[in-house]
């Protein structure tokens, strides 16, 4: 189901910006699909660090059947972490995982309380998380909480996408690339989706 605020982001967007209304054009008909509940997003996005993504998909279906067709934080608990570790993960991130469930299982993540939490607020929570760093927990507000207006500018994607649509491809620095940022606002989040759109029609999954 397409986010509520959706089309009045992209008419925004587009009346700001000329090159960002270009782009949306060029995309049409697709918008950003919300990924699951939030324990297998996040799971999802640690197995998806520093690898490609055909390369996450494979060891992503591995977990899946290795834990039973469902991952839930009772489910990679209940599993031996060489198990994991033989699905094609790391030591660190079969660390991660589980300390993920861990959290999820015991409270820590308090998932009731996200709805009136600010997004930095939510990205404090996340951090806290052995593996989740500040771009993973963007990823998660982008994806599973639809947060309107996130701007992850360590993403090599969006970095790259700014570079290609904006500068002709040529070097430019993060604080040029925060200035276009600022004009995209309260949905940075969107233009982001187009950017990566720009550069790979399909959409990722994380």
């Amino acid at each position: 189901m397409k986010p509520e605020y959706w089309n009045r982001a992209k008419r925004a967007l587009a009346r700001r910006d000329p090159v960002m209304g270009g782009i949306m054009r060029a995309h049409p008909r697709i918008f950003l699909v919300r990924r699951g509940e939030p324990f297998m997003t996040l799971a999802r996005a640690i197995v998806g660090q520093q690898i490609s993504v055909k390369a996450a998909q494979s060891v992503w279906d591995r977990v899946v059947t290795c834990v039973g067709g469902e991952v839930s934080p009772q489910t990679v608990l209940g599993r031996q972490r060489p198990l994991l570790r033989a699905c094609g993960l790391s030591d660190r991130k079969t660390e991660y995982i589980c300390d993920l469930a861990q959290h999820f299982a015991n409270g820590s993540i308090h998932v009731h309380r996200w709805p009136e939490m600010t997004d930095e607020a939510i990205i404090a929570e996340l951090v806290e998380v052995r593996g989740i760093g500040r771009w993973t927990a963007e990823m998660f507000l982008i994806f599973s909480l639809l947060r309107p207006d996130v701007f992850p500018l360590d993403d090599l994607g969006l970095q790259k996408g700014i570079r290609v649509a904006y500068f002709a491809n040529r070097k430019v620095t993060l604080s040029t690339m925060r200035r276009i940022g600022e004009r995209w606002r309260p949905w940075r989040s969107v233009a982001t989706w187009y950017l990566w759109r720009s550069l790979d029609p399909v959409p990722v999954e994380y």
